[in-house]
């Protein structure tokens, strides 16, 4: 059939990957058409209404500072804001925001109705068009043709979803829609690899049948801070959330239950996320605990509905409603959607290159859930880097890379396509190495630019991100070069618990001290051309001061690693021509086909001697071909 239609990209799924993905190639000038199964779904929050949280708020500050939607479109819909990990050092505070779902969704269809180049068509794509190794488009259930110099396929749950509630269980992509089978047929006639996840959501109830006098309510931060860079306050009102428990009763309820558990009856193959796991593997895998904590989340500022987060559950509905009801402060409840389990396909992602490009079909990139992570930050950032890598490619540009040390999004990429997972991958703090160059508040430091380099920073968010940035620099200037006399501040170091001066000392040796704040500092010795330093900012300014030698020791670091991650192996590099590898590291080194000595060094069974094998061989290949013998 020919083709009725023609773009440079196409975005497959209007998740939180597809959204990303679109905007960014719209933005970028090349002519793009987003292709949903449902458009009144589009940027749907399928599980909690919540973005961020411990880690996850990195990736959606990163995702900001490059350009990117989520932010924003959080700050717009957000009903609660909190910084979580206060207790503990800089890089592992994390922003949270509980968000409206009818908001989230409206403010996002918005931006894409809004942006450049960009289309939205209501099909389901059920094949890809291939020639010779090379995506040439697609093909919609009812038959039409488009072609395309790049697709992106952001399918999240759809890809084969089957959910089950109970023993029963039915085709769906999520509760409500239908699923996409065709599609994930057509991926393994193509010769993709490809494994099966499984995920869940808890019931929702209705709030006026909750008991909040036996819950404790947990609010926000006063005043909330933004997500995005560019916003300058939430106006939405703030509500809280509500936190109660699990009991024994509840516990033993489950555990008599199990075999109605289409997860403990066997019914259910997918592996689901070790991270977040349902009710049930809590009680079955931690039966030493006697409660766990649930927490009731507002689904909106016009909703009747709680989310009840911490008791992901697959149950049969009757249940479900006698687990909830066994828990304190919901003895009446009635719940609105039951939760439920769902099963779906999955790529491995060993399969993709960097700019998650897969290595086997030219043109054709694969963002979010389908690669096998959870979460809609981690598909968030996904959509984002594989949008901007079709449209460089396109353009026959170089990539855009993040590696470990620029971003959580380039651990997040380089896990998935070095390590690969077999569970939904979820990123958390620890998994970054260098967390302490990787903080909330440096996000924009580290990739404004080179946001703005693609296109996808504005040249107004670009200008107050240039001024901030100067006054940064200004600031930290003057706390290296002004002095405090001990006259002018012992008493309030004294009243600090901390030593007083001897001799005149500069603002930046007393703000290293523990008990000295950049306010404290500020109060005392005002900047006055710093007025309305953003509040991200003033913690850059302390944070890079306090912790400066731990700072300059990653960075140390850094440098000597760029060493083997910059050094390229030839996409065609013959590892069986190195003599000395085991068949495990063969094999592992030939199923991930690494990009650079970096990269195999992280791959899992490759061992430190393997790695100077491949060293001494590329460098023997690159010594022949300087000299003129090698081809």
């Amino acid at each position: 059939m020919p083709s009725i239609g023609s773009y440079d990209v196409i975005v497959i799924g209007g998740g939180h990957a597809g959204c990303e993905a679109a905007l960014a190639s719209g933005r970028m000038g090349m002519k793009t058409c987003l292709f949903t199964m449902n458009v009144d779904s589009i940027a749907q929050l399928s599980c909690n209404p919540a973005i961020g949280g411990l880690a996850k708020g990195h990736l959606v500050r990163e995702i900001d500072a490059l350009g990117g939607q989520m932010a924003m479109i959080t700050d717009l819909a957000g009903i609660q804001f909190r910084i979580l990990n206060r207790s503990k050092g800089p890089a592992v505070w994390s922003m949270r925001a509980q968000a409206d779902r009818s908001l989230y969704k409206f403010y996002m269809k918005d931006a894409l109705d809004n942006a450049p180049n960009l289309g939205i068509k209501q099909a389901a794509i059920e094949e890809l068009l291939v020639d010779d190794n090379k995506i040439t488009g697609v093909i919609t259930a009812s038959g039409e043709t488009y072609e395309a110099r790049a697709v992106i396929i952001t399918t999240g749950t759809f890809l084969n979803g089957l959910i089950h509630v109970g023993l029963t269980n039915y085709p769906s992509g999520r509760a409500g829609e239908f699923p996409s089978i065709k599609l994930s047929d057509s991926l393994m006639r193509l010769g993709f690899k490809m494994g099966r996840l499984k995920t869940g959501t808890p019931p929702r109830i209705d709030a006026r049948t909750i008991d909040f006098s036996k819950t404790t309510p947990q609010w926000g931060d006063d005043p909330p801070e933004p997500f995005s860079f560019s916003t300058r306050e939430i106006t939405n009102p703030q509500l809280p959330c509500y936190i109660t428990y699990t009991n024994e009763t509840t516990h033993e309820f489950i555990r008599a239950s199990l075999e109605r558990s289409p997860l403990y009856s066997g019914v259910i193959k997918g592996v689901g996320a070790r991270y977040c796991p349902s009710i049930e593997d809590k009680v079955v895998r931690f039966s030493d605990k006697p409660r766990h904590q649930v927490f009731l989340e507002p689904e909106g500022l016009h909703s009747k509905e709680y989310y009840l987060n911490g008791i992901s559950t697959s149950l049969p509905v009757d249940l479900q409603l006698q687990l909830v009801r066994s828990i304190d402060g919901l003895a009446g409840a009635e719940i609105v959607r039951p939760g439920y389990a769902i099963e779906y396909d999955c790529v491995y992602p060993t399969q993709l290159r960097h700019t998650l490009e897969t290595k086997a079909i030219d043109g054709l990139y694969l963002a979010g859930q389908i690669n096998g992570t959870s979460g809609y930050e981690e598909a968030a950032a996904q959509g984002l880097m594989a949008g901007i890598n079709a449209v460089l490619k396109i353009n026959e540009q170089p990539p855009l890379i993040l590696q470990r040390h620029d971003a959580y999004i380039g651990v997040l990429i380089d896990d998935l396509v070095t390590l690969g997972t077999k569970e939904p991958y979820r990123m958390f703090t620890s998994r970054a190495e260098y967390r302490l160059l990787l903080r909330n508040d440096n996000a924009e430091m580290r990739l404004r630019d080179i946001g703005r380099r693609a296109g996808l920073v504005s040249a107004e968010d670009y200008g107050r991100f240039a001024a901030k940035r100067t006054l940064i620099e200004e600031e930290m200037s003057r706390l290296k070069t002004q002095k405090a006399n001990p006259d002018d501040i012992n008493d309030a170091l004294t009243a600090l618990n901390t030593a007083p001066i001897g001799e005149k000392t500069t603002l930046e040796q007393l703000l290293k001290r523990p008990e000295v704040t950049y306010d404290f500092i500020e109060k005392l010795f005002p900047a006055p051309s710093l007025h309305g330093l953003p509040l991200d900012a003033r913690q850059f300014i302390e944070t890079e001061i306090k912790y400066e030698g731990y700072v300059r020791q990653q960075e140390r670091v850094v440098e000597r690693m760029k060493k083997l991650e910059f050094k390229q192996i030839p996409p065609d590099f013959d590892y069986r021509a190195i003599s000395g590898l085991s068949r495990e590291v063969l094999g592992k080194l030939e199923e991930v086909r690494p990009e650079t000595v970096g990269q195999a060094g992280r791959i899992p069974g490759v061992t430190p001697a393997a790695v100077a094998l491949l060293m001494v061989v590329i460098e023997k290949m690159k010594r022949i071909k300087s000299d003129g013998f090698y081809t």
